[in-house]
């Protein structure tokens, strides 16, 4: 796609809106206009902004005036374009995406910021008459803002959570993007990771009692944590025991991830070290679908390790589902929504498919289109009315680049078992000091929202490589908040 921009430089967000329409077009940017097919024209003249789109021998128009909504003429005019690329797309395609023009991460953030500028009317009457959001998603915003809110409220200067990463995996789903590796290829590299995460943990333990922070929740994931074998998962759960100050602990949460890694044996050293939430992360009840995004579990493995699960104590148990599968139909997800409420879990959480270039269904050429997007959104939707039905209701959300739909994930819960953690991080709300690789720390200002951020390597050979390199980057949390001691 050759996108023209014509008196005006706003690369970045017409890029990102035609990418709701085309998640995977390399488009390139002209500083001209220049019409060809399978181009868009972006012009701003005269307080109005025009669009043209020609494609498949067809030409569809649009001109919006530039009016005073921001009090800011870039923003405004930044708008105006966007609304007229976006109308020119939901005419060709016919598809008019439920957020609208938003395209950003966290847009219940958003109105909640503008409900403190402008008042909650004219801020809910912006999301849904400028930016196109739909009834169903800002009811969703203010759902999710009040769970939100609760959450946040907990937190205080001093606090912080503590993130372990685990990257491995039984085998690499077709649609995974994340920094991780089968276990087939990586099992030589995992004593000697498990070795340097125990060291970076034992400092990291070290510098938060120095800096007097108090840990409010642990989240292990990964990859699949559970992937590695029970003594190696006791390896490190002792080490956190042994070395971090649980005493303000609120929340302590282990991916158990895949069916197919779950054992007994493995469950009982969760147990024993005190974590109170793990998730069991079917992605779906289908079994062909499963086949075809590359698990090696069953439906049927899903409910013998929840059964499994409660035998062993757990009282929290949160299970993630994927909408927008390949293969999978608006009948099956159903299906697939009433098997999970039947293991009556305490907290689901509904992804929307992601598509990355790194992903094997990218590289494959599949890519979500239009009509993969209408049936995502149903599935959704869906999800959104039996869950509320039964008493699991949403607490926080997010979005991600490429999503099948421009649609949104969300965690829903029973009252009282939300995930404290993913609302932290989500929001920012405190430091998240992370160990691993592909890790990052996020290091909150006490009293003010400034985010710092120390990187560890992405990938566990580089890690382990570079051991000496992780360790000096700790030393940066020490630095950051004597910026803040008195």
């Amino acid at each position: 796609m050759r996108l023209c921009l014509v008196n005006h430089n706003f690369k970045y967000e017409l890029e990102k809106l035609i990418r709701l329409f085309l998640p995977f077009e390399k488009i390139e940017v002209f500083e001209k206009e220049d019409i060809n097919d399978y181009c868009t024209i972006s012009k701003l003249e005269n307080n109005y902004a025009f669009a043209s789109l020609y494609i498949d021998d067809k030409n569809y128009q649009s001109r919006i005036k530039v009016e005073n909504y921001n009090n800011d003429r870039d923003k405004d005019c930044e708008l105006a374009l966007a609304l007229a690329v976006f109308e020119c797309f939901t005419d060709a395609t016919g598809y008019f995406p439920d957020w609208g023009i938003l395209t950003g991460i966290r847009p219940a953030k958003l109105l909640s910021r503008l409900k403190k500028t402008w008042g909650k009317d004219k801020a809910e009457t912006y999301f849904s008459n400028i930016l196109k959001v739909n009834p169903k998603k800002m009811d969703l915003c203010r759902q999710t803002l009040n769970g939100e809110g609760e959450i946040t409220s907990l937190s205080k200067p001093d606090s912080f959570s503590l993130y372990i990463s685990i990257p491995f995996c039984p085998s690499r789903c077709s649609y995974c993007s994340f920094v991780s590796h089968s276990v087939e290829q990586a099992q030589k590299l995992i004593p000697q990771y498990v070795k340097c995460l125990c060291k970076e943990l034992c400092l990291t333990a070290k510098i938060a009692k120095q800096n007097n922070l108090k840990l409010e929740t642990i989240y292990i994931g990964g990859g699949t944590p559970t992937t590695i074998n029970a003594e190696q998962l006791e390896t490190i759960l002792k080490t956190v025991n042994e070395n971090f100050d649980l005493s303000d602990l609120r929340e302590y949460t282990i991916e158990a991830g895949r069916p197919d890694t779950i054992t007994r044996e493995k469950l009982m050293v969760i147990k024993k070290y005190g974590a109170t939430r793990i998730s069991i992360n079917p992605q779906t009840m289908n079994d062909d679908v499963l086949k075809q995004i590359g698990r090696n579990h069953t439906a049927h493995d899903t409910v013998n390790a929840f059964s499994l699960a409660r035998e062993c104590g757990f009282d929290n148990i949160n299970t993630d589902l994927i909408a927008g599968l390949p293969t999978d139909t608006f009948e099956s997800f159903k299906s697939t929504i009433g098997q999970v409420l039947a293991l009556n879990p305490e907290s689901v959480t509904v992804h929307s498919l992601s598509m990355k270039r790194s992903s094997r269904l990218t590289v494959k050429g599949a890519f979500p289109e239009v009509e993969c997007g209408k049936i995502a959104s149903q599935m959704v939707d869906y999800a959104n009315i039996v869950l509320n039905q039964n008493g699991i209701h949403p607490y926080y959300m997010y979005r991600q680049s490429k999503t099948v739909g421009n649609l949104e994930n969300v965690g829903y819960s029973k009252k009282g078992f939300e995930c404290l953690y993913n609302v932290f991080i989500m929001d920012e709300t405190h430091t998240i000091l992370s160990c691993g690789a592909s890790a990052v720390t996020k290091l909150r200002e006490p009293y003010g929202d400034y985010i710092e951020r120390i990187f560890n390597y992405k990938y566990p050979y580089e890690y382990i490589n570079n051991f000496e390199e992780i360790i000096n980057r700790k030393s940066k949390i020490d630095g950051f908040y004597n910026t803040y001691k008195t």
